[in-house]
């Protein structure tokens, strides 16, 4: 008897003691999200509704504007920037594509920014998994395009990287304050 009781009490102090120490971090202040094309389409597939395979999905987290000034000064101009907070953003083609009439392979890059006020440098870069731009590493750079910087219909408080259909495929919007690029991907292979 006294055997079991030792078991049951060690089996107890094993499940018991990893929990107790376990510390649950705070929500984070930018969450991450994503974004595809076709959108939605996580939720369309599983409703039977996709008409189009998958293309492209970004991730990204998502800072908030907070009365802050945003561009020109917590994003600096003609400096590096990770297209959002926390880990650098990334995004998938699942299929070749021409960004911005570029040609870009199917695979996973990190997408970075630099933001001037009439244009961003946007950039694809090999290195993947990575946090912020503090390490980037411009000789791992796939692709360099520069695309208009404008004002969106109203100021946006939350970074935002959405995609629209476009007639060659697709747009992808990035909006944040008082800024909106978009960024065109052709999937057909013109």
């Amino acid at each position: 008897m006294k055997q079991w009781m030792m078991v049951l009490l060690l089996m107890i102090g094993f499940t018991r003691g990893p929990v107790a120490q376990t510390k649950i971090p705070p929500i984070d202040k930018s969450p991450m999200d994503m974004s595809y094309y076709p959108v939605n389409y996580p939720v369309l597939k599983i409703q039977n509704k996709a008409t189009e395979p998958l293309l492209v999905r970004v991730i990204y987290s998502r800072p908030q504007k907070n009365g802050r000034s945003v561009f020109g000064e917590l994003v600096e101009y003609g400096k590096i920037w990770r297209l959002g907070a926390n880990e650098a953003t990334e995004i998938e083609l699942y299929k070749d594509a021409k960004v911005n009439g570029n040609k870009l392979k199917k695979g996973r890059y990190t997408m970075y920014a630099i933001p001037f006020l009439d244009k961003w440098t946007i950039i694809f870069n090999k290195e993947t998994d990575i946090w912020g731009a503090f390490q980037y590493d411009e000789k791992k750079d796939v692709l360099r395009m520069d695309v208009p910087a404008e004002k969106p219909a109203e100021p946006v408080e939350a970074y935002t990287m959405i995609f629209e259909k476009s007639p060659a495929g697709a747009n992808l919007l990035m909006m944040w304050d008082n800024v909106k690029t978009t960024l065109p991907f052709n999937f057909n292979g013109n």
